[in-house]
């Protein structure tokens, strides 16, 4: 099958345009659209159906969109393997993150990595714990950040980095200027929670059921999916909440939230970069695999270890 037919399907499909795919992709609309007809004849499916807001994929379509993406994705896999036959490290390297709090430490060692490899074009994929193991199942992404280590025996895991987890209130909370609270004393105040498919949310309720504290015990005032969102509504007053330590740094060096000590309580997470143990090779998620742990790295995975 003609690999640039794939790509046509797949701009068209993108820009539900022939018009624009045709632009991106430098062709002339009839060119492109006979391209389109070419490969419907091949697979013998109609892809498309025409209507006045543009392209819609038809049944047919939408299920040959995942293994287009797929083609394309190995094929660029291998041609960047056979270029670096020549020592030069290039090709794409697309890593699914989940964890919030590996946000804060990817992007950082990936800059690195990609200032030592500049021919490297390198993608962070955000998405939700689940969307990452699918994605690297499916070769969407290369490489995956999960706060939490996985069980699926296709998949192999390596220790990325640990964060801790904290309780911060707002800056004028009488909890603010305590030394330590008690666990019980929780079940007192609006609860600031995270999504149930959260890392953050799985340690908190692990420790606390160490308290007999469960989920039905908490008093949660709001769920929000997104960690940084979870702190401005702590500063703003609304609650307390467990959030990552490299979450809550920026607005505690402002003064505008207070982590909390809770008796009892040590709550640390390890986060993991996983990939398929039977995968074709490539060279940039390999390197990148040991990388993460170069001397250089040190300052930031073990900073926040403490």
């Amino acid at each position: 099958m003609d690999i640039r037919k794939i790509e046509i399907f797949l701009s068209a499909a993108e820009t539900s345009s022939l018009s624009e795919a045709a632009k991106q992709l430098h062709l002339s609309q009839p060119a492109l659209s006979h391209q389109i007809k070419l490969l419907e004849e091949e697979l013998e499916v109609k892809l498309f159906t025409r209507s006045s807001t543009g392209l819609k994929l038809t049944d047919a379509g939408q299920l040959l969109m995942p293994w287009a993406r797929r083609i394309i994705h190995d094929t660029n896999d291998m041609k960047n393997m056979m270029s670096s036959l020549q020592n030069i490290l290039v090709g794409d390297l697309r890593i699914a993150c989940s964890s919030s709090s590996g946000k804060y430490i990817l992007p950082v060692i990936l800059a690195r990595f990609c200032k030592r490899s500049p021919s490297i074009q390198a993608h962070i994929l955000a998405c939700r714990p689940r969307s990452a193991i699918t994605w690297l199942l499916d070769g969407e992404a290369h490489l995956g950040i999960v706060s939490s280590e996985v069980s699926d025996d296709s998949l192999e895991s390596q220790e990325f980095f640990r964060d801790s987890i904290s309780l911060i209130v707002p800056a004028r909370h009488p909890w603010a200027t305590r030394y330590s609270i008690e666990a019980a004393e929780i079940l007192q105040e609006p609860l600031i929670m995270r999504e149930d498919t959260s890392g953050t949310r799985k340690v908190m309720l692990e420790e606390l059921a160490k308290f007999d504290i469960g989920l039905e015990d908490l008093k949660i005032f709001l769920e929000v999916g997104n960690a940084e969102a979870v702190v401005e509504i702590v500063a703003g007053g609304f609650g307390v909440s467990f959030v990552s330590d490299l979450a809550s740094k920026y607005l505690r060096e402002l003064g505008r939230v207070v982590k909390v000590k809770v008796d009892g309580v040590d709550m640390r997470r390890i986060n993991y970069m996983v990939r398929k143990r039977e995968a074709a090779p490539h060279r940039p998620s390999d390197v990148f695999w040991g990388f993460i742990h170069a001397i250089e790295n040190t300052d930031l995975l073990h900073t926040h270890q403490a």
